[in-house]
């Protein structure tokens, strides 16, 4: 999977202020079916916690809204050192995965965990903040 990295400080922050990092995992031609599964997409976030050593916060919140092809799943989950969100498009078969956290996890076993659970091909851009 590609993974680009953005580790630059905003202009004049010191170093020391990093506050964490954002994994961005974007996956396309996911399987339609697992999308439009709220089920699938329940399984998937404990496993997702699991696989990059966090735990989770209080309960997920799962929903379903929009309209037409913007209508779809999305997910939040508080975890102990912030937060992971989920949306799902089945229509055109992508899903898009972000997790935040102010200590280090390895974004390529979030990567994998997902493309385990909703098909498709990833991509990943990691952030430090």
């Amino acid at each position: 999977m590609p993974t680009t990295t953005s580790a630059e400080p905003l202009p004049g922050a010191p170093l020391s202020t990093r506050w964490g990092m954002l994994a961005a995992i974007d996956l396309h031609g996911c399987d339609a079916g697992r999308l439009a599964d709220p089920e699938c997409i329940r399984r998937f976030v404990p496993a997702v916690i699991d696989a990059i050593g966090m735990r989770a916060h209080g309960p997920l919140r799962l929903e379903r809204f929009g309209t037409d092809e913007l209508e779809g799943w999305s997910a939040m989950q508080f975890i102990e050192t912030s937060s992971i969100t989920i949306h799902a498009d089945e229509v055109w078969a992508r899903c898009f995965v972000d997790v935040f956290s102010c200590c280090a996890f390895d974004p390529e076993a979030a990567a994998a965990i997902a493309t385990a659970h909703f098909g498709g091909t990833a991509a990943v851009t990691v952030l430090e903040r």
